[in-house]
């Protein structure tokens, strides 16, 4: 059981937007990537997100720096704002990558990366929830590294069969870079769950 006191509802609700923007955004990508239709329009859609979660790390900078009194420490607030934006950053890399590069057509494995991102994103979402509530956050830390494994796995298989399949350099580029980022935002996925899990050992 950890004990955050004095309780301060305006950063949680703050957090409880960013995380939305997160699982928001890591399902919008995980809909890009199965299926890249209407590309642009919802690569915007994925900005707006984007965009949407700046506006809440200011307000929780804006609020840390007016408060005299806050749910845990200060510096904690900073980093897990700043590990949740950048989750988010990256996974909107991911989606300005396929218009950027004209890739017009995803594939399986750039699917399966965004979908794992789905996962980590609503484990994290469940975790930083869990915060307010006193409730059990570690499990849901664990299972955001576990599936940092599987997203490691997934991109070292990709890209050996791109080395080996692909014969055109410039494609072979594009999708290297592209599974290249997708792996780093669920590399940021389980940042954020250390610092979770950093804030729950502090207040234990």
């Amino acid at each position: 059981m950890i004990r955050l006191l004095p309780r301060e509802t305006k950063f949680f609700d703050l957090f409880a937007e960013l995380s939305t923007c997160m699982s928001g955004g890591a399902r919008l990508l995980r809909s890009i990537m199965e299926d890249p239709h209407d590309l642009v329009a919802r690569v915007d859609q994925m900005q707006a997100i984007e965009h949407r979660g700046d506006k809440a790390i200011h307000a929780i900078m804006t609020k840390l720096n007016q408060s005299f009194i806050t749910p845990f420490d200060r510096e904690d607030i900073h980093h897990l704002a700043s590990s949740l934006d950048d989750v988010l950053d990256f996974m909107n890399t991911a989606a300005t990558r396929l218009v950027m590069y004209k890739i017009a057509q995803p594939t399986a494995a750039a699917a399966e990366l965004a979908g794992i991102l789905v996962l980590q994103s609503e484990e994290l979402a469940r975790g930083v929830s869990l915060l307010e509530k006193n409730g059990k956050v570690m499990q849901h830390c664990d299972e955001v590294n576990r599936l940092e494994d599987e997203a490691d796995q997934v991109s070292r298989k990709a890209i050996g069969a791109l080395f080996e399949n692909e014969k055109d350099p410039i494609q072979l580029i594009k999708m290297k870079e592209l599974y290249e980022v997708l792996e780093m935002a669920t590399d940021k996925a389980e940042d954020a769950a250390n610092v979770l899990e950093a804030i729950v050992l502090k207040s234990a």
